[in-house]
C-alpha cells in the first residue's frame, strides 16, 4: 500500500518516483553521472551527510536509475541492532544471489558459506579468501550486466562486513561494478578512509529551504515559516517533519520548544506522532523497531497478513513505507524513536515475541534473549557464548567479543563472569579497537583476584597497545605480565616475545636487558625453541645470528603445521639477513599470514621488505597496500607507518621521489620518531633513496647519515647498518669521506661475529667507495665473492655498477663491460629507473650502447601487471593468477588486455618468450 503523499511531502516521496530532491539537484545530477558511468577511477562513491540530509532518497534514486538502464543492484542497510552480529551486511547484500556462489572454486565457496553462516566451520576462514570469494561472485554476476552495490547507514554495517566490502573496494579497477556508499557525516568507516570520491550532502540554502516548505501539502506561513527555517537548519527532513507537525498542531506551534539539536528534535517528532497511533498499531512498530533487518519479516508475524488496518495509520503517520510484502521505518530516526519511546516492559515483551519466533536463527535468538534481560540469567548467558563461538569460526572477532562481553554481565557467578571478559578482550584484539580492549580488561579485574586471568587480560592490551604509537607505555604493560608470570607459563614466553616487537620498533636499548633478564627464567625446552629464538633474534639480530642461522633450518622443518610459529621463524630468517630462506617459508605460510584478520602484525612487513630485498618489488607494494588499509582501519598508527615506509622504499627505487616523500610524510605524522626508531630509520633510508634517484648527494647524505647518531652510534641497532654503504656514497661525492669510514668501521667493530653476509657484502662497497682509489678493487671483488649475495639482487647490481665505473675510469674497458651490463639487465628488470639511466650512461661512457627495448617495456608496467606477467609466462589461468593476487579473472584478463600493446605482442602465448628475453638478454649492444 503505497502513502499518497501528503504526510510526507515531496522530499520524502522522490525516493520513489525518481524526482529531483529540492536542493539536491546538483548532487542528484552527479550521483547519476556516477552511476552511468558504469563506474568511476576508482568505482566507489561515499555520501556523507547529517540524519536527514537526504543520503538514503539519492541512494535510491540512483538505484532506480541504474535499474532502469539495465544494472543489477545489490543493497544492505545497516542499523544499530545488527552492528553485533558479524557478516550480517554481508549476508543481507548477497542474500538474493547466493545461488551464483555454486560456481566459485571450492575453497572461496566454503570460505564465504562459512562467514555467512551458511556451513559449519572447524576454524576462522581467512579475511583474504573470503573477499576474494565476494569480489569473484560480484564480478561473475556482473559478467551479464552492469551491477550496483549499495551500502546505506554503513556506520551501522558490522565490522566483518566492511572489512571484506573494502578489500573489494580496492580491488575493482577492472569491474563494470559500482559501489556507493550512505554514511553519517563524522562516522568512522574503517577501511574507507583511502583517496575514494566522496559527496557530501550539506544544509539546504535559504532559497531551496523555502521551495521545499511550499511544495508541503500544508504550507507554514509568517512567523511559523520563520521558526522552522531557523530550527531546521536546513536538514530536508526537519523541514517536511517541522512543517507537518504545525499543520496538525495549527499556526503558530512548531510542536517543539528548547534548543534541541535537529536530530534529537526530529526524534522527539516522531515519538509524538507513534504516541498518537491506536494500540495494536504502536504494538507492531515496536515489534518492527525491536527487530534487526534480517527478521523484519518476522516482526510482522503473528498479525493477520491482510491487516492492512494496523499499519495504515503508521504508514499515514510518515513512520513507515510498504514495499509488496516488505515494511520498514522511512527513517532511521523513526525507528530509533518507536523503540525509546516505549517503556522496558514493552520493550523486553517484543523482544521475548521475536525470540521465540526466530528459533530457527539461534544467534539473533540470543540476541533478542539478551535484550529482554535485566538481571543474571545463566540459560541466557549460555546461549550467547554458544553465538560467539559460532562467530569466532567464522572469522567475526568483533561479533564474537560483543557476544562474550553480553554473556558475562549476564553471567550469575563472578568467576565466570572474569574468565568470559577475558576471553572478550582476546577477541577483540583482532578488532584493534584499544579502548574496547582496555574497557574489557577492567572488567576482568573487577570481577576477579585471579592471577593467570588478570595477566591474560593484560596480555592482550599490551599485545595491542604494540601495535599503536606509544611503545614505552605498552612496554611496561608487557613486561609487568612477563615479570609476574609463574616461569612454566606460557604466559611468560608469550608477554616477551610481544615485548621483544615493542623492544624493535622503539630501539631501545634498556629494553633489550630488561627482556634477556626475564628470558633466562625460561626453561630450555624444545616445545619453547622457537619462541627462544625469536625473542632473541628481533631483540639482537648480530648477537643471535652465529647461534641460530645453523639450527634455523631445521627449527622451520619441525615447526610444519603450526603457521604461527612458520610465519615467526619467517621473521626471524628476515632479520639475520638468511633472505632465501625467510622467502620459502614466508611462502609456505602465505595464506595463513594474511589470514590474521583485521589486527596486521606491524613485523608482518618483514614480508614485505623480504620481497623488497629479492627484487619481488610490485609483491612488496601489495604487502605494503594490504597492510596499510587495514590497519588504518583499525586505527593502529605504528602498524600503518611501517606499511607507508615499505612502500615509500620501493616507489623511491622506482623513481617516484615525490610519491615517496609524500608516503614518508604519512608515515612520520602516524609515530613519535623517538619512540618507533625502527619507522623513523626506515624512513630516512626511503627519503635518502629518493634523493639519490633525483641526484641530490647533498639531501641524501643528510638522510643516511641521520641513521646514526653524532657519535657514530645506530639509531637502531637492526635498520642503521642497511644505510651504511648509501652513506659511504654519498659521503664521497660530499667529501666526507674519512668521518664516514671511521663510523664504518666502528660499526664493523660493533658487529663483530654477528654481521651477516648481506651487512659483510655492504660494508666492503662502502670500504671500497671509501677508500683510495688505487687500494679499492678487492673491497669491489670481497663484495662480490659470496654467491649468497645474490639474493639481494638491487643492492648487488649497484655494487657491479661501482665497480664497473672503477674499471671503466681505469681504462679496463674490457672488465667493466659485462658487470655494467649486468647491472644494467638487472636495474631493467626491476624497473629501478634512475639506476637504469646511470648504467646506460656508463656503458656508453665504455663504448657500448644499450638498447633495452623489452626490459624497458617491462619496467613500464606497474608494479600488479609486473606480478601478472609473470604468473602468466608460468603458464597460470586468470583464475589461478587471481587467487594468486587476490584479483576477479575479469581484472586479470583487462590488465593482459593492456599489457598486450606494450610489450608488442598479440598472444598469451608469447609472453614466455618475451619474459624470458627481458631476463636473460642483457640488452645491450656493440
Amino acid at each position: 500500500m503505497e502513502s499518497d503523499g501528503r504526510a510526507r511531502g515531496e522530499q520524502h516521496s522522490a525516493r520513489n518516483s525518481g524526482v529531483t530532491p529540492v536542493g539536491r539537484e546538483a548532487e542528484t545530477a552527479e550521483i547519476i553521472r556516477h552511476v552511468g558511468a558504469g563506474r568511476s577511477r576508482s568505482g566507489v562513491l561515499i555520501v556523507t551527510g547529517d540524519p536527514g540530509a537526504g543520503k538514503s532518497t539519492l541512494l535510491d534514486i540512483a538505484a532506480d536509475h541504474a535499474r532502469r538502464a539495465g544494472s543489477r543492484v545489490l543493497r544492505s542497510v545497516g542499523s544499530r541492532s545488527e552492528a553485533h552480529l558479524g557478516f550480517a551486511g554481508l549476508h543481507q547484500m548477497l542474500r538474493p544471489v547466493l545461488g551464483a556462489a555454486a560456481g566459485l572454486p571450492a575453497r572461496q565457496r566454503g570460505a564465504l558459506g562459512a562467514v555467512l553462516g551458511l556451513d559449519e566451520c572447524v576454524e576462522a576462514p581467512d579475511t583474504m579468501t573470503v573477499g576474494l570469494a565476494v569480489l569473484n561472485l560480484l564480478s561473475g554476476l556482473a559478467e551479464a550486466a552492469p551491477l550496483l552495490v549499495v551500502v546505506d547507514d554503513a556506520q551501522w554495517i558490522d565490522r566483518g562486513s566492511l572489512e571484506i566490502l573494502s578489500f573489494v573496494a580496492r580491488r575493482m579497477d577492472s569491474e563494470p561494478v559500482t559501489l556507493l556508499v550512505g554514511v553519517r557525516t563524522a562516522s568512522a568507516l574503517p577501511g574507507f578512509d583511502r583517496e575514494y570520491e566522496c559527496l557530501e550532502l550539506g544544509p539546504l540554502d535559504g532559497e531551496a529551504a523555502n521551495r521545499l516548505l511550499d511544495r508541503q501539502p500544508t504550507p507554514p506561513a509568517g512567523r511559523t515559516r520563520v521558526r522552522i527555517l531557523e530550527e531546521a537548519a536546513g536538514n530536508p527532513l526537519a523541514l517536511v517533519e517541522l512543517a507537518r507537525a504545525t499543520a496538525l498542531r495549527g499556526p503558530g506551534a512548531t510542536g517543539l520548544e528548547g534548543p534541541l539539536p535537529v536530530t534529537d528534535r526530529l526524534e522527539r517528532i516522531f515519538a509524538e506522532h507513534a504516541a498518537d497511533l491506536p494500540e495494536a498499531t504502536r504494538r507492531i512498530l515496536l515489534r518492527l523497531a525491536a527487530a534487526d533487518a534480517a527478521d523484519a519479516r518476522a516482526a510482522a508475524l503473528g498479525l493477520p497478513e491482510t491487516d492492512d488496518q494496523a499499519w495504515e495509520p503508521a504508514d499515514r503517520a510518515g513512520l513507515v513505507r510498504r514495499d509488496g510484502s516488505v515494511i520498514s521505518f522511512r527513517h532511521p530516526l523513526a525507528r530509533s524513536a518507536v523503540y525509546h519511546s516505549s517503556s522496558f516492559g514493552d520493550r523486553r515483551r517484543a523482544h521475548l515475541d521475536l525470540a521465540d519466533l526466530l528459533r530457527e536463527e539461534p544467534d539473533r535468538r540470543a540476541w533478542h534473549l539478551a535484550a529482554a534481560t535485566v538481571g543474571p540469567d545463566q540459560d541466557v548467558s549460555t546461549v550467547l557464548q554458544h553465538t560467539a563461538d559460532r562467530a569466532r569460526r567464522r572469522g567475526g572477532f568483533a561479533a564474537a567479543a560483543a557476544a562474550r562481553q553480553r554473556a558475562a554481565e549476564l553471567s550469575p557467578r563472578r568467576e565466570d563472569r572474569a574468565r568470559l571478559f577475558g576471553e572478550a578482550a582476546a577477541d577483540a584484539v583482532f578488532t584493534g579497537q584499544l579502548g574496547w580492549v582496555e574497557h574489557l580488561a577492567a572488567a576482568v579485574r573487577d570481577c576477579s583476584d585471579d592471577p593467570a586471568l588478570l595477566r591474560e587480560a593484560a596480555l592482550a592490551t599490551g599485545r595491542l597497545m604494540s601495535l599503536g604509537s606509544h611503545h614505552t607505555a605498552a612496554f611496561a604493560q608487557l613486561m609487568r605480565v612477563a615479570a609476574e608470570a609463574d616461569t612454566e607459563s606460557s604466559v611468560l614466553l608469550d608477554a616477551l616475545a610481544a615485548a621483544a616487537v615493542v623492544r624493535y620498533y622503539s630501539g631501545e636499548d634498556s629494553q633489550y636487558h630488561e627482556i634477556r633478564s626475564l628470558l633466562s627464567r625460561v626453561p630450555d625446552e624444545p616445545a619453547s625453541a622457537a619462541m627462544h629464538s625469536w625473542v632473541l633474534a628481533v631483540c639482537d639480530p648480530g648477537g643471535a645470528g652465529a647461534s641460530l642461522v645453523p639450527v634455523l633450518p631445521k627449527l622451520i622443518a619441525e615447526t610444519k603445521g603450526d603457521h604461527q610459529r612458520l610465519t615467526a621463524l619467517a621473521i626471524v630468517a628476515w632479520l639475520l639477513d638468511q633472505t632465501a630462506l625467510a622467502a620459502r617459508t614466508f611462502d609456505e605460510a602465505f595464506d595463513q599470514w594474511r589470514a590474521h584478520g583485521p589486527v596486521p602484525d606491524g613485523l608482518g612487513c618483514a614480508v614485505g621488505w623480504t620481497r623488497l630485498d629479492q627484487g619481488r618489488w610490485a609483491e612488496a607494494r601489495s604487502v605494503a597496500a594490504d597492510i596499510a588499509a587495514t590497519a588504518s582501519a583499525a586505527g593502529l598508527d605504528h602498524a600503518e607507518a611501517c606499511a607507508r615506509v615499505l612502500d615509500a622504499t620501493v616507489v623511491s627505487l622506482l623513481g617516484d621521489p615525490a610519491a615517496a616523500r609524500r608516503l614518508v610524510d604519512r608515515a612520520l605524522s602516524l609515530v613519535d620518531p623517538l619512540e618507533s626508531r625502527s619507522v623513523a630509520v626506515f624512513a630516512r633510508r626511503a627519503l635518502g633513496m629518493a634523493a639519490v634517484a633525483e641526484g641530490d648527494y647533498d639531501t641524501a647524505y643528510a638522510q643516511f647519515r641521520a641513521a646514526f647518531t653524532g657519535d657514530g652510534e645506530p639509531v637502531h641497532y637492526h635498520v642503521s647498518h642497511t644505510v651504511l654503504a648509501e652513506l659511504a656514497a654519498a659521503a664521497v661525492r660530499r667529501g666526507e669521506r674519512q668521518h664516514i669510514a671511521e663510523l664504518l668501521e666502528r660499526s664493523v667493530r660493533r658487529l663483530g661475529a654477528g654481521m651477516s653476509a648481506r651487512v659483510a657484502a655492504l660494508i666492503d662497497r662502502g670500504r671500497a667507495l671509501l677508500a683510495d682509489p688505487e687500494h679499492a678493487e678487492p673491497f669491489f671483488r670481497a663484495a662480490l665473492a659470496d654467491p649468497a649475495g645474490e639474493q639481494w639482487p638491487f643492492e648487488r647490481a649497484q655494487t657491479r655498477l661501482d665497480y664497473g665505473e672503477w674499471l671503466r675510469r681505469r681504462r679496463r674497458i674490457a672488465e667493466a663491460r659485462p658487470l655494467l651490463s649486468a647491472a644494467l639487465e638487472t636495474f631493467q628488470r626491476l624497473g629501478a629507473r634512475p639506476w637504469i639511466e646511470r648504467a646506460r650512461a656508463e656503458l656508453r661512457a665504455a663504448g657500448i650502447e644499450a638498447t633495452g627495448a623489452v626490459p624497458g617495456a617491462l619496467a613500464e608496467l606497474s608494479p600488479q601487471q609486473q606480478q601478472i606477467v609473470r604468473l602468466a609466462a608460468r603458464g597460470l589461468t586468470n583464475r589461478e593468477i587471481g587467487e594468486r593476487l587476490f584479483l576477479s579473472p575479469r581484472t586479470v584478463s583487462s590488465h593482459l588486455y593492456r599489457i598486450f600493446p606494450k610489450l608488442g605482442i598479440t598472444a598469451r602465448s608469447q609472453i614466455r618468450d618475451v619474459l624470458e628475453g627481458a631476463l636473460s638478454d642483457t640488452g645491450v649492444q656493440s
